[in-house]
């Protein structure tokens, strides 16, 4: 079926012409496209202050996220994972307003629309966060177990760092900091040991036209 798929999909622009949007990637049935791409770019840079690069490489690094991402979209689909509601992701943004543009929504504005976003593109990609964040959660810490002898270990090999982070200065007392830390960290070793796995039956067909 993948096969039929024509290698360029039109799509119409706001001011009503006609655009050419090339397709990028096919992962199983489903295709990245290259406007996917530039938008995962340009919001992704946003979120981590960084200058906006459409360079092939940087393409290609988003086109690998986007790959990742869709796979954990399929994977959604079919179970019953309960999902953030929209409120939850207004919140992380006026959070971000607040810290990054002192609560000025105007500052915000200019700032997406340097990178070629909307309000909505950074809200649609805050709910898609927090919604692998519970994905993840759910999926992959049901069994997470670390033992008192693994919390304590931890602790020694690490107190400098632990007291500095956590502000507590024994072990006895970080317990339930490091405990919380190793469960975390177990629960995202699952998930990427699951994403490799899961990589490695999907059929990925890669358009490097769409990279150049």
């Amino acid at each position: 079926m993948w096969r039929s798929l024509p290698f360029l999909i039109l799509a119409y622009a706001l001011s009503g012409a006609v655009v050419l949007d090339r397709i990028a990637v096919i992962v199983g049935r489903h295709v990245v496209k290259q406007s996917d791409i530039d938008r995962d770019l340009r919001i992704t840079e946003f979120l981590n202050r960084q200058p906006l690069n459409l360079s092939p490489g940087a393409k290609k690094q988003a086109a690998e996220r986007l790959i990742d991402q869709e796979i954990i979209r399929q994977e959604i689909a079919m179970g019953d994972y309960q999902r953030p509601p929209n409120s939850d992701a207004s919140a992380l943004l006026d959070r971000l307003r607040k810290d990054r543009f002192g609560g000025s929504d105007s500052r915000l504005r200019q700032a997406i629309a340097e990178y070629g976003l909307t309000e909505d593109d950074l809200r649609e990609e805050l709910l898609w966060q927090l919604t692998v964040l519970s994905f993840i959660d759910q999926r992959f810490r049901l069994g997470v177990l670390v033992t008192d002898d693994e919390v304590k270990t931890y602790c020694e090999e690490h107190l400098a760092e632990l007291r500095r982070k956590y502000s507590k200065a024994t072990c006895e007392a970080l317990a339930p900091e490091t405990k919380t830390l190793l469960e975390g960290e177990q629960v995202n070793q699952n998930f990427e040991d699951w994403l490799k796995q899961a990589r490695a039956m999907e059929r990925i067909d890669y358009k490097q036209e769409a990279f150049q």
